[in-house]
């Protein structure tokens, strides 16, 4: 068995105070910190994506155009902008263990960690084949977006998926514990991370 850990979107943007930050978004930062501490060599991998949107343009639609509000479901406010202090790790996310850093969403709208790129250019499924990954853990943000269309990705692709409900967070609590319970359906195990 080789084990990978994805975290999911841990951005500035996504936690409190950000362009579309949630509630529980730095605790999660936090959480995996800690999580990661008090368990050292749990994995094999450790995999990190971001929204790395581009700073010109609507990103192909998914920020709202200029002059029209954001629907909150196709459509957003600008955020994670490349190069941006929004688009940077949570301060209390410790990236020293993580082994593969993934840009999603530069110029075209990106929920799955799987829509992006890794550092070396490379598709995540590359990596993933090569390095010999069977078994993936996913935390991060949101759960009711990006965390879901990760980790659905992520068992479409044959690998073993666990979701750590309580390294997640999401938008809504009601769409939070729909896409907790889609997961399941779909073959995810949903644990917690102590």
């Amino acid at each position: 068995m080789n084990r990978a850990l994805f975290i999911i979107d841990v951005q500035n943007d996504f936690t409190e105070g950000g362009a579309l930050g949630v509630d529980g978004g730095a605790a999660v930062a936090a959480g995996v910190t800690a999580y990661l501490e008090a368990n050292p060599g749990v994995y094999d991998h450790v995999i990190a994506s971001r929204d790395w949107h581009d700073p010109v343009g609507d990103n192909g639609g998914h920020f709202a155009a200029a002059g029209a509000a954001p629907n909150f479901s196709t459509t957003w406010p600008p955020h994670c902008v490349a190069g941006t202090p929004g688009a940077d790790y949570h301060p209390a996310l410790d990236t020293s263990a993580v082994t593969a850093h993934v840009q999603k969403g530069q110029g075209v709208p990106a929920y799955s960690i799987f829509e992006g790129t890794v550092d070396d250019g490379s598709s995540l499924t590359e990596t993933l084949d090569e390095l010999g990954v069977t078994d993936i853990d996913v935390v991060g943000i949101a759960t009711d977006y990006c965390v879901l269309a990760s980790a659905l990705d992520a068992v479409k692709g044959g690998r073993s998926v666990r979701v750590l409900r309580d390294l997640v967070a999401g938008v809504a609590p009601a769409s939070s514990e729909a896409a907790l319970a889609t997961l399941a359906d779909a073959g995810v195990t949903i644990a917690e991370s102590r």
